[in-house]
């Protein structure tokens, strides 16, 4: 292109364009557009020199203009790049910056970059109002299903003020020693168990701007199944947790995972009351390490969703229920939680079945990676010769564990308990261990203290299954044994992946 248009197309085009240099110091122009010195506020003949448009006080957060210069350092470029800045006369306003730099010749330190600058104020101020309204949904979404737990709360809170009051009554009729201090202490205990659950409640129904941080996802379902125990007590709702031990924790705001458990159960809920009058709730969770992932499951043994239905269950304002029943946003609003959180939401049914909500959640903070595609193991990776024992009782489960492990390149053995599983490893050593912790006779615990004693370094190759749940003898047994384990049910790559470690 001819200089005279390479000019024109400089001088004129709507957005800033910026040539010169940079550093943690501050910002040296070699050339700015009108367009630029107009978006600062300044005069079109203000000389090129004077722009300084990276200059540390132009940034309205001096570690914002430290971050972009350690950025462009490391990546030599940036797309979109969001900053807040100020204008000549000190206002504040919203810019995207998409620029390319390189260490600049004889000064250390220093970037040479090309950029262009967007001003973005407006779309950063519908964006603010969007998320605005979202949060307002939010909210009201939570109150929604704050109305539905209420009635239990205030039943479970009338519980302990009873208590007390009795206790009060009796004190004063009667302040002899021995019923003081017995009242004392129930009193004392009783307010406690008020106040924990007034804070339950606070903690759920208060509106807070979103706060994330490293969460026991365990904790949370506990915490949110305590708010439904009353109405789930007196509607004849069966809850069972088959929460997995050990489970990593996710970097997530609690209160809005909060938030979408509680609507998945208590969808749940009206689905296997509104069909049988009863039901049971089943609230699991596992992690898929080679998907970096924690997954939590709410399965109900009510009427299912239609498979017309399904594909617009997480849609605005649809709903199945009745009239003034739901507002369709409940399923929504998690499906967008879930999603600002880098995870996915989605549902498995069979009508007459029940159904399944499945929240996964990213372990490290960033999006929950694909699964990957299923397909035979390899068996390159196992070395010739390698030999496995399973130890299980299950007949099924044994074979069917033993055959994938075959098929992997194992040679392998078979026990149905610790005691027979003893007898082999006496007789021969193994590459690998797989073994269940329940089992009769001599179950999975006592076979690797025996083998502790007889064969320390084959203890080491121990990979434990089971299906035991959060806060169990197992979970402390696995912690202080310090071996690979995996919780039922458990997915065969996982297994083989261990597999491989323990081999290496």
């Amino acid at each position: 292109m001819p200089a005279p248009r390479l000019i024109r197309l400089f001088d004129q085009v709507p957005e800033g364009i910026f040539i010169g240099s940079v550093d943690v110091s501050g910002c040296r122009t070699a050339s700015a557009n009108p367009y630029l010195k107009l978006m600062f506020g300044l005069a079109a003949d203000t000389p090129d020199e004077a722009v300084l448009p990276f200059a540390a006080d132009r940034f309205v957060d001096a570690q914002a203009h430290e971050a972009f210069v350690d950025r462009l350092a490391r990546d030599g470029t940036v797309r979109d790049y969001l900053l807040r800045m100020r204008r000549a006369d000190g206002s504040p306003f919203w810019v995207e910056v998409t620029a390319i730099a390189e260490p600049a010749e004889g000064a250390a330190g220093t970037l040479a970059i090309e950029a262009l600058v967007r001003d973005v104020s407006e779309r950063k101020k519908l964006d603010d109002q969007a998320k605005d309204v979202y949060h307002q949904l939010l909210q009201a979404e939570k109150l929604a299903a704050l109305g539905q737990t209420i009635s239990g709360v205030a039943h479970e809170l009338n519980n302990p003020l009873a208590a007390i009051l009795t206790w009060a009554e009796r004190l004063a009729a009667n302040p002899s020693p021995d019923t003081t201090a017995k009242g004392v202490d129930a009193i004392l205990a009783q307010a406690e168990r008020a106040a924990r659950i007034v804070r339950n409640l606070l903690t759920f129904a208060r509106k807070r701007h979103t706060t994330r941080a490293m969460v026991d996802l365990n904790h949370v379902i506990r915490e949110t199944l305590s708010l439904r125990a009353y109405e789930q007590r007196v509607s004849n709702v069966v809850i069972v947790e088959a929460l997995a031990a050990g489970l990593p924790q996710v970097f997530a705001d609690p209160h809005q995972v909060q938030q979408v458990l509680l609507n998945l159960i208590i969808n749940a809920e009206q689905a296997m009351l509104g069909a049988n009058g009863r039901g049971t709730l089943i609230v699991r969770t596992w992690h898929e390490p080679d998907r970096d992932a924690v997954i939590l499951e709410v399965n109900d043994d009510g009427p299912g969703v239609p498979a017309d239905v399904q594909p617009k269950i997480f849609d605005p304002f649809f709903t199945t229920k009745e009239v003034g029943k739901g507002t369709g946003l409940g399923l929504t609003v998690a499906y967008a939680i879930v999603q600002e959180h880098g995870g996915r939401l989605r549902l498995e049914s069979s009508p007459g079945a029940g159904a399944s909500f499945f929240m996964e959640l990213p372990v490290g903070g960033m999006a929950v990676r694909t699964p990957a595609p299923a397909g035979a193991p390899a068996r390159s990776d196992i070395p010739q010769g390698s030999t496995a024992l399973i130890v299980e009782d299950e007949a099924a489960l044994r074979a069917a564990v033993g055959d994938a492990l075959a098929d992997a390149g194992f040679a392998v053995d078979r026990a149905a308990d610790g005691e027979e599983a003893l007898a082999k490893t006496r007789e021969r050593d193994y590459d690998l261990i797989v073994c269940d912790l329940k089992m009769p006779r001599v179950d999975g615990p006592a076979f690797f203290a025996a083998l502790s004693d007889e064969k320390p370094s084959l203890a080491r190759r121990v990979i434990f299954v089971t299906g035991d749940v959060a806060g169990t003898d197992a979970e402390r047994f696995l912690e202080s044994s310090g071996c690979r384990w995996l919780a039922k049910p458990f997915r065969l790559r996982d297994l083989l992946r261990l597999a491989r470690e323990t081999l290496r």
